[in-house]
């Protein structure tokens, strides 16, 4: 099947969702495309963005699994980040955020396979967002039990600082790689 239904990027790429090619995949059009979206719909208190939270993912787990949790949601990048309750509701949806995260996986050589450690840190900085950035909240979080935020108090930083830092993250990750 070939589909003319595309994403426009940042550097003018054309990503096709439902195909989609390693060779469609640049580093600067995650860092800005995570950048520019907002976490939890934009239901913050100030504006936070994914490309943030996948750094304090990244700071939390070993450095030989910072690549892969720097890049745990770089699918929202192309795809747009939904909200958990539609993702439930929208199996495709997930489908092909899977097919995409798996394409940007080979893209960069990440394992996801070994997720728990990424998953685990990916809870608590989603309990530090909802005790930082999410003061109004009244919904249950009990899947976060045992869970616990971290000690230091979120700053949110604007699109640009954010993308600046994520492609830095990466590019430190990258070396530190290539010097093993």
């Amino acid at each position: 099947m070939v589909t003319t239904t595309y994403v426009s990027t940042f550097l003018g790429n054309r990503f096709y969702p439902l195909e989609p090619r390693i060779d469609q995949i640049a580093i600067e059009d995650i860092a800005h495309g995570l950048a520019y979206q907002c976490r939890f719909n934009g239901q913050t208190c100030d504006f936070y963005s994914v490309a943030q939270h996948s750094l304090i993912v990244a700071s939390i787990v070993p450095p030989p699994m910072q690549l892969a949790a720097l890049l745990h949601d770089s699918a929202e990048a192309y795809l747009g980040d939904m909200v958990k309750p539609l993702k439930v509701l929208l199996p495709e949806f997930a489908r092909i955020e899977d097919q995409v995260t798996e394409i940007i996986a080979a893209a960069f050589g990440v394992d996801f396979s070994d997720y728990v450690a990424i998953k685990k840190a990916d809870l608590v900085a989603l309990a530090t967002e909802k005790r930082d950035l999410m003061p109004y909240s009244v919904e249950s979080w009990d899947y976060l039990d045992g869970v616990s935020p971290l000690p230091e108090k979120i700053k949110p930083v604007g699109p640009v600082e954010a993308k600046a830092r994520f492609l830095g993250e990466f590019q430190r990750i990258m070396m530190r790689c290539e010097n093993r």
